[in-house]
C-alpha cells in the first residue's frame, strides 16, 4: 500500500515539474522599434542639448515648433496617403510609444543630462583610442595610461547611465507589449535591449573609434 502511494506521489510530482517546465516567458521583442526609439531619444535628449529646454521632450517625428499637445506618430508626418492600415502598422511598431515611455521617466532624463555633460570629454577619449565601445553599448578602457583618475571615474559613471537606459528600455518593452514585469521576462529582453543599444551606438560612432562587433571582435571604424 505504501509502495503504491509513493509511486503515485512520485508520478504526480513528476507531472507537476513537467508542467512547470513547459511554462516559459515568451516576450515579443520589437527590435526595429527599439532601435528607432533609442535613436529618437538620442536626437531629443543627447544631441544639441544646449538648444533644448530641459524637460521639454517631444515625441519622435513632431517637427520643431509644431505640437498639439498630443503624442503623434512620425508616420502621420511622412506618409501622404495615411490609412487605417498605416495606423495598425504604427501600433505594431511601438517606436513612438517606447520613446515617449522612456522620456517620461525622471531617472532616464537625469541619465541623459549627465551623459550630455560627459560627452565632450568622452568623445575625446574615444578619439584618442583610450576607450572603445563594447557590444553591450558600454564604454571599455583600452589604454589605461591615457586616462586620469577623473577619466576612469567618468567611464564608470557613463556606464551606469547607459545601463540605466537599457534597463529602462527593457521595462518599457514589457509595459508596451502588456507583459507583466518579472525577473524571467526582464532577463529575456534585457540582453536584446543591450545589443540593440550597442548597434545604435556603433552606427553613431565616429571613424577611428574602436568598436566591438556582436561576435566579440574589436575593430577600428
Amino acid at each position: 500500500m505504501n509502495a503504491k502511494f509513493i509511486k503515485w506521489l512520485l508520478a504526480v510530482l513528476c507531472g507537476l515539474l513537467a508542467a512547470c517546465a513547459i511554462i516559459t516567458v515568451n516576450v515579443y521583442f520589437p527590435e526595429k522599434a527599439v532601435k528607432e526609439a533609442y535613436k529618437s531619444l538620442d536626437d531629443m535628449l543627447l544631441k544639441d542639448s544646449a538648444d533644448k529646454t530641459p524637460g521639454a521632450v517631444k515625441p519622435p517625428g513632431v517637427p520643431p515648433g509644431k505640437s498639439d499637445g498630443k503624442p503623434q506618430s512620425f508616420l502621420f508626418n511622412e506618409l501622404p496617403g495615411f490609412s487605417f492600415c498605416a495606423v495598425a502598422q504604427a501600433a505594431e511598431n511601438y517606436a513612438d510609444d517606447l520613446a515617449i515611455e522612456l522620456a517620461s521617466m525622471p531617472e532616464v532624463l537625469k541619465a541623459y543630462d549627465d551623459m550630455n555633460k560627459r560627452m565632450p570629454r568622452l568623445d575625446a577619449l574615444f578619439d584618442s583610442a583610450a576607450v572603445g565601445l563594447t557590444n553591450q553599448g558600454l564604454v571599455s578602457v583600452r589604454d589605461r595610461t591615457k586616462l586620469s583618475p577623473q577619466d576612469q571615474q567618468l567611464v564608470t559613471q557613463e556606464n551606469q547611465s547607459r545601463k540605466l537606459i537599457v534597463n529602462s528600455m527593457a521595462k518599457a518593452i514589457l509595459k508596451i507589449t502588456k507583459v507583466q514585469e518579472s525577473k524571467p521576462a526582464l532577463d529575456q529582453v534585457l540582453g536584446k535591449a543591450a545589443a540593440t543599444y550597442a548597434d545604435t551606438k556603433r552606427e553613431a560612432s565616429k571613424p577611428g573609434w574602436w568598436i566591438q562587433l556582436s561576435n566579440g571582435r574589436w575593430v577600428q571604424k
